[in-house]
């Protein structure tokens, strides 16, 4: 089986109150450096919140984290040539809302704020408002964790043993642990851990790709067992764990040896973040593997 997936985003991050705009378009522009200038995810944040819109584009790939946090800071996003995205890549993402928004840019850009009509303000308003909704019904992290615990049939899981082969910086895969951790609590045990997703004065964060902004510094320490660290080889041969998920197949699969002798394809989920790739995924799916893909 192979499905879309695209990143999420914590729930904690959307704000619950409408923000006071100033300006009409944000002056971050994707593409130019020189607009790059929030080294703080609260400052980086204050700036959609008192736009409203953004222009956000498509990267190295379509689906891009900077979608998700014009929305969750009540923004609209501006996407040029979002039709050519394919049906299947950021398929959970509201694309006819998107449509809307760059409608809505196109007649309200080169106004100022203050010659906004009251219809005007409604209209955005209620618009900022669909975004919101759908986020939070399709696009938290631990909504997330639920699509694929739900697209994979294993509702009944009740451990899952999430495997990494690199700890650097992976949006889905550190995105997604996090809506797990949320879901099944230290009953998801990440191995080894990811180290920057958890609370800590240690870590430079700052240091992180995308200065950590959104994906890190999120969860309580208590919610990974370093005991189970110890034992994990033990616990894969003793299948303590209902589920083996892969956060990133590309990025390394350690313990598969073993793994492979010990759990049947469909108890193993694979992950695939990549931006650009020749995946042959029918190698996996043939087998029996399920596979999530964000650039399908």
């Amino acid at each position: 089986m192979i499905h879309p997936i695209t990143f999420s985003i914590p729930k904690e991050k959307i704000i619950t109150e409408k923000p006071k705009k100033t300006k009409m378009v944000s002056s971050l522009i994707p593409g130019i450096l020189s607009t790059y200038i929030y080294q703080n995810e609260t400052d980086y944040y204050q700036e959609y919140q008192q736009s409203l819109f953004a222009i956000t584009t498509k990267k190295a790939g379509w689906d891009c984290m900077r979608h998700y946090e014009i929305i969750a800071n009540r923004c609209l996003p501006y996407f040029p040539n979002i039709e050519q995205c394919p049906v299947t890549t950021m398929a959970l993402l509201p694309k006819e809302l998107i449509l809307q928004s760059n409608d809505l840019y196109h007649r309200y850009h080169t106004k100022q704020i203050s010659d906004l009509t009251e219809e005007e303000w409604h209209t955005y308003d209620e618009l900022v408002l669909k975004f919101i909704d759908h986020m939070t019904t399709h696009l938290t992290t631990q909504q997330m964790a639920q699509y694929i615990i739900d697209k994979s049939q294993h509702s009944h899981a009740k451990r899952i043993l999430y495997l990494s082969g690199c700890l650097s910086p992976d949006y889905l895969r550190c995105v997604t642990l996090h809506g797990l951790k949320e879901v099944f609590g230290t009953n998801c045990h990440d191995y080894p851990k990811v180290p920057h997703i958890y609370r800590s004065n240690s870590i430079n964060y700052s240091g992180l790709y995308g200065k950590g902004i959104t994906y890190t510094n999120l969860l309580d320490q208590s919610l990974h067992d370093d005991v189970l660290d110890k034992t994990v080889i033990q616990d894969i041969i003793d299948k303590r764990y209902d589920l083996i998920i892969y956060g990133s197949y590309h990025r390394g699969m350690p313990l598969f040896d073993i793994i492979q002798r010990f759990y049947s394809p469909n108890q193993v989920i694979l992950l695939c973040g990549q931006d650009a790739h020749p995946c042959n995924y029918a190698e996996w799916t043939n087998k029996g593997y399920c596979v999530f893909v964000r650039e399908l």
